[in-house]
């Protein structure tokens, strides 16, 4: 009953608006598209990702994340297609967000070692409130509980808009770097209609570069990967800070997420890769305030890189991490 009315409680403060941020997944690059829509095709054949994030699960209002894409280049289109589905659900779906995105991607190899994308992202959204699941404070009788019927007015249940988002990528063989703005037209996302919920911009800003281990050695399969991710929306800021490691088939990856006044979490990922398959396990270690009551963050991933035809004309992979 608590968490009801907390969640009922902030959507009356923000008048049914939904002003927090976009979910975010730990294995960011297992989740290429939603992290840049300038990643569609960076794989050249024909590429399927799916993602699940258990946020905060001993809260009884936690937050569960799905997403699931796929993508692969187009020789007659000069770039990448993909296609991005994510539902997030929080306070036990009390709300409930799903997007589709149709992406498209244009590739220009600027030299023989460096390449630029640019990506191009339309999405339609909906987010739905269950009312059902909501209870006030009128209903409550002193002696027996929640008996009485609410005088609360029920908005509208449910809210469509479409958005835009679009992003770039640089790229070498060595290091590569990103930048991603979401939500360009900043739509009306807010459950009452004589109210404007603009949804904040989001500006995403990643780079990184891999090192081989035993450089005499091109064909080794060792390598670090120190990578930086920073993102903006409204208020919100974070830097996640750290590096991959990968020997064989087998990756571990460990980062800080911060927000310049203190550090939210540390991250633990591993992960294996083997034929067309990859798997990922991450948990986020809460070592703010919230730790002793959130139990941290579970993630994983599971992708699919298949095999094509060898290219007509030169194509440049992105050398960057898979999770």
């Amino acid at each position: 009953m608590i968490k009801r009315i907390l969640v009922f409680t902030i959507l009356c403060i923000s008048g049914f608006q939904v002003l927090a941020q976009d979910p975010e997944f730990t294995q960011f690059y297992a989740a290429p598209l939603y992290l840049n829509p300038a990643f569609a095709g960076t794989a050249r054949c024909p590429r399927i990702t799916t993602n699940y994030r258990n946020q905060w699960p001993n809260l009884s209002g936690n937050f569960v994340t799905y997403a699931a894409s796929y993508d692969q280049h187009v020789d007659a289109l000069q770039g990448g297609i993909g296609l991005l589905v994510i539902n997030d659900k929080a306070g036990d779906g009390v709300l409930n967000t799903t997007n589709i995105s149709g992406i498209y991607s244009y590739q220009l190899n600027v030299t023989h070692r460096f390449s630029i994308k640019a990506g191009f992202q339309a999405t339609y959204a909906q987010k739905r409130l269950d009312w059902s699941k909501l209870t006030f404070g009128d209903q409550i009788s002193p002696k027996y509980g929640f008996i009485y019927p609410t005088q609360e007015v029920m908005p509208q249940e449910s809210r469509s808009y479409f958005d835009l988002s679009a992003g770039i990528l640089a790229y070498s063989s060595k290091f590569f770097g990103g930048l991603a703005i979401n939500h360009l037209t900043q739509p009306n996302e807010g459950f009452i209609s004589t109210n404007q919920a603009k949804l904040p911009m989001k500006v995403t800003v990643h780079a990184g570069m891999q090192i081989p281990l035993t450089s005499k050695n091109r064909s080794s399969t060792s390598y670090i990967s120190p990578n930086i991710l920073f993102q903006q929306q409204q208020n919100f800021t974070q830097v996640n800070m750290g590096l991959y490691v990968g020997r064989g088939a087998l990756v571990g990856g460990a980062w800080c997420r911060y927000n310049f006044t203190n550090i939210d979490a540390i991250m633990l990922l591993v992960g294996i890769q083997q034929g067309i398959f990859k798997f990922g396990y991450s948990y986020d270690v809460t070592v703010s305030k919230l730790a002793p009551s959130t139990a941290g963050a579970h993630e994983i991933s599971f992708g699919m890189q298949f095999q094509c035809k060898k290219p007509k004309k030169r194509f440049r992979t992105i050398q960057c991490p898979s999770f």
